[in-house]
């Protein structure tokens, strides 16, 4: 059995109990106002445990009494984001004049805000969808259009989806490090490591239009 070095503890076992559900939705509830928190790294290590048990099950090995199931992680991950961008939307949109001072001291949130207006005016949703994969992306799209008075008809449909495609990203690469590597940390390393290329890719594409070339003199 793979184990976490000097502790002994696999990742089934860390992984084992109904209370994985819990700490994913708290951490994916949280992290748009916490960006720091693990969540996409705790939806990935949970599908990886879950596929590997799985796969151990059916070859008929000795499996941990309880592992994460893949479709109630899925549900778990995708509503628990859908309700974070909700709640920082309406917190924003109630902040209103405080919240718009405090982003103004910031030139980059500014232009995230001006970039997210005019693109939801031209019904450019993606943005959204694209942010959900980046550092802190989510937290910038969310409260921005609160802040802004988007309309919510204009972000919530595009939350949901980005939610949707999100949390079927992270299960699904867990569920492919699972059945690959097993239920092992260098089967949640891999995954883990794709997910972070996504974000990354995400900010690139998300910053490029803003890189607009000097005008002439």
């Amino acid at each position: 059995m793979n184990v976490l070095d000097g502790t002994g503890w696999s990742l089934q076992e860390l992984t084992a109990g109904p209370w994985i559900y819990a700490a994913v939705t708290t951490s994916i509830l949280l992290d748009v106002f916490l960006p720091v928190l693990p969540s996409g790294i705790l939806v990935v290590t949970a599908a990886t445990a879950a596929a590997g048990t799985s796969a151990t099950a059916k070859a008929g090995a000795v499996a941990v009494p309880y592992a994460p199931s893949l479709l109630p992680l899925l549900l778990c991950a995708a509503t628990a984001s859908v309700l974070g961008d909700l709640a920082a939307y309406r917190l924003a949109r109630r902040g209103g004049s405080r919240f718009g001072r405090a982003v103004a001291r910031s030139r980059r949130l500014t232009a995230a805000q001006e970039r997210l207006g005019e693109t939801l005016a031209r019904g450019g949703g993606l943005l959204v969808v694209l942010a959900r994969f980046a550092p802190a992306g989510r937290s910038v799209v969310s409260l921005g259009a609160g802040a802004t008075g988007r309309r919510p008809r204009d972000f919530l449909p595009w939350s949901a989806l980005a939610a949707v495609i999100w949390a079927t990203y992270g299960v699904g690469l867990g569920w492919l490090g699972g059945r690959w590597l097993g239920a092992t940390w260098l089967g949640a390393c891999v995954p883990v490591l794709a997910l972070f290329l996504a974000g990354s890719l995400a900010a690139f594409v998300i910053r490029r239009p803003a890189e607009a070339p000097a005008p002439a003199a």
